[in-house]
């Protein structure tokens, strides 16, 4: 009796359609998604991309504008792999000095690295590579950016940048982009809808 299956809560194929369906579309409804800065602020976008092939780490920047309207991006790649918690503090250090030259301030810094967003809050100095990193990183951030924030973000809501972080594995060099790549023109066009 313990293996019968309990005929009265059976549900037909086209009721379990069904529930499945409305399940998978609150689901999508729960999904974190980009969202643009509050009018007068940029938002920037950090990620980084790990290639053991290439042996290269990959960092994407893409800063937008309060309207959604692609600002810059930018490729930089290391010539070597790390962890993925230095490589992510590298990230975010590579984007501060970046945007320190670009002269930009009213800025939502976002990285999908829990671990490196709550080092670059955290006043714990020691003297690993990554916590020598988030030091420089408030150091950085405290001497030149006035009105700006560090933020964790899901990698749902940083897509673009974890495209430009996969391009930059198998790039030689830096790259600032003008007009938007291709690798996250349907990325930004999807997240605009």
């Amino acid at each position: 009796m313990a293996n019968t299956p309990d005929t009265s809560t059976s549900l037909s194929p086209s009721q379990h359609t069904m529930v499945v369906t409305t399940r998978t579309s609150t689901l999508s409804q729960h999904r974190p998604r980009w969202q643009p800065p509050t009018p007068g602020r940029y938002k920037c976008n950090i990620d980084a991309a790990f290639s053991s092939h290439r042996n290269r780490t990959g960092i994407g920047i893409c800063v937008r504008d309060s309207e959604g309207t692609f600002v810059l991006p930018k490729t930089i790649t290391f010539p070597c792999t790390v962890s993925v918690d230095v490589g992510e503090t590298l990230g975010l250090h590579s984007t501060l000095q970046w945007l320190i030259d670009l002269q930009l301030d009213n800025v939502n810094f976002e990285t999908n690295s829990k671990l490196t967003a709550d080092a670059f809050l955290s006043i714990r100095n020691d003297l690993s590579e990554f916590r020598c990193i988030s030091t420089s990183c408030r150091s950085l951030f405290y001497n030149f950016f006035s009105n700006s924030r560090v933020e964790f973000v899901r990698r749902q809501a940083n897509e673009v940048a974890h495209a430009l972080a996969r391009e930059a594995t198998s790039l030689a060099s830096p790259a600032i982009y003008y007009d938007t790549p291709t690798c996250i023109e349907p990325l930004i066009i999807n997240e605009m809808l």
